[in-house]
């Protein structure tokens, strides 16, 4: 009986061993993101208090369009750039939450570097 992987799974082992190497400070909070099928999440996270600093989604009242899609990732890169950089943060330590650097997050990575966020 061939059994299937479950890939959620294997991304959440992948998030959790870089996540052993991988810590925002107050200095250099961390930009974790995550996506799902329709829409895709920033937050920007302070892993020394344990809290979210700014967090930018496609599920904002502001977003019209659909999420699940590579112009949606740069929308919300550079709306978590803007809400962080007004926030006086201007570098973060990217966390691609166990997802490949390529397609969605690599546009929302682009897009946030590309507004002003270092990293």
């Amino acid at each position: 009986m061939l059994i299937k992987a479950d890939k959620n799974k294997a991304r959440q082992k992948r998030h959790l061993r870089v996540r052993n190497h991988i810590a925002g400070t107050a200095a250099r909070p961390r930009l974790n993101v995550y996506r799902s099928l329709a829409n895709i999440y920033a937050q920007i996270i302070d892993d020394e208090k344990g809290m979210t600093l700014v967090s930018a989604s496609t599920q904002d009242k502001g977003f019209e369009n659909y999420g699940g899609n590579i112009e949606a990732a740069k929308a919300i890169g550079a709306e978590i750039a803007k809400r962080a950089l007004e926030k006086g943060i201007s570098e973060v330590v990217f966390d691609r939450g166990g997802y490949v650097y390529h397609g969605r997050v690599a546009a929302l990575a682009e897009a946030a570097r590309e507004a002003g966020l270092k990293f």
